[in-house]
């Protein structure tokens, strides 16, 4: 069984303009090294009403416990202006050290580096299963991919005993950082209603522009809490307030805001709302909250699989990781529930950005990595 090159397969990836939520060959490129290696292929297409439909992967080697899962998404983020990428985003392109496209550091390289190190790792036998979760919906919604996955799963009554998400997780050098849970996310859409009328008659009107500054200086000004071992204090921020109004003799009909609320694991969703709502209705005017929570915080706490990863990590690279909650949210949201799970990859220096690219020596790295971390679990 041949090595794969881990380098040669992420450039391949990255010719597959698989803008979010299409997979535009990226899927089949994985598919056909994977079924190589004796991988058993199922290629998950969903469809939720309202949303765009979703191609996605779930492959198996082995039949037998435990199951080890890489996990990971092959979707990217639109590149923008392309005449102001110094070489096409989707011709993957060598230079000085660098591997350049979109998608390079999120996340094709780790994708590709996972299939490096279980080519090399199942040239001798062991005992128990690899599995890859690979969906074309983390950019996007994340309706219709790993969410669907992992219910197909269920169903199947099929277990992952852990996971590794190969987001870029390093700040700047490749070992730094282990990510062991996320902080949660909210966005919230605030509208006042008022009456419109002439600035010079506003006993005839209701400013609803005075009343959301007052509702917004209320949530704003509130502590959330101050953080945790693992988690840096919740916070709210305003970023966009809307009136729509031309005019300056006019007093508006409705004022809109909107702002996100990262939160650590001291709340949930549901008590953040029951907050807002609360403190809101302390003022009493017309309004309307709308309010979409597009992950709930966690924790995986330091234990085997991040003792495991670490020991991995250092053995490759003589860096000891910090275990880290920093950034976004990941698709580890919904993984957590199903089984324990890390996400450790590149850097994400240049993620998203023009020009994103990863230190080819980093991938060949991330490889040994991944397969220190399979010879580790499979012991």
């Amino acid at each position: 069984m041949s090595h794969i090159n881990s380098v040669e397969l992420a450039k391949s990836l990255i010719r597959c303009p698989s803008v979010t939520p299409h997979e535009q060959g990226a899927i089949s490129a994985l598919v056909e090294e994977l079924a190589q290696l004796g991988f058993v292929c199922h290629r998950l297409s969903f469809n939720e009403e309202g949303y765009d439909p979703v191609e996605n992967l779930y492959a198996r080697l082995g039949t037998e416990g435990p199951v080890f899962c890489f996990a990971g998404h092959l979707d990217v983020v639109p590149p923008g202006n392309e005449a102001a990428w110094t070489y096409p985003p989707f011709e993957p392109t060598e230079k000085d050290g660098f591997l350049y496209g979109r998608g390079a550091e999120d996340m094709k390289a780790a994708i590709a580096a996972f299939t490096g190190a279980v080519s090399e790792f199942v040239s001798k036998a062991f005992r128990g299963s690899i599995a890859f979760m690979i969906t074309c919906d983390e950019e996007g919604v994340a309706v219709n991919g790993t969410r669907k996955i992992l219910d197909w799963l269920k169903k199947r009554n099929e277990k992952i005993d852990a996971c590794i998400v190969g987001e870029p997780t390093n700040p700047t050098t490749l070992g730094e950082m282990i990510k062991i849970g996320r902080r949660g996310s909210m966005n919230c859409t605030l509208t006042v209603h008022g009456k419109q009328g002439h600035v010079a008659y506003p006993d005839l009107a209701e400013n609803p522009v005075s009343p959301l500054v007052a509702m917004l200086h209320a949530i704003k000004g509130h502590r959330l809490d101050d953080g945790t071992e693992f988690f840096p204090p919740s916070n709210l921020e305003i970023t966009t307030i809307d009136v729509g109004n031309p005019s300056t003799n006019v007093i508006p009909e409705k004022a809109t805001a909107h702002f996100n609320i990262r939160f650590n694991n001291l709340h949930t969703g549901k008590s953040l709302e029951e907050w807002l709502r609360k403190t809101l209705s302390a003022i009493h005017v017309d309004y309307n909250l709308q309010v979409r929570v597009s992950g709930e915080a966690f924790l995986n706490p330091p234990g085997m699989l991040s003792d495991l990863v670490s020991g991995a990590v250092e053995s490759v690279t003589s860096i000891k990781p910090v275990l880290s909650t920093t950034g976004g949210t990941s698709d580890a949201r919904f993984i957590k529930d199903y089984c324990p799970v890390v996400e450790f990859g590149t850097t994400g220096l240049t993620a998203h950005k023009v020009d994103e690219r990863v230190k080819i020596q980093d991938v060949y790295t991330l490889e040994k990595i991944y397969l220190e971390v399979l010879k580790r679990f499979f012991a």
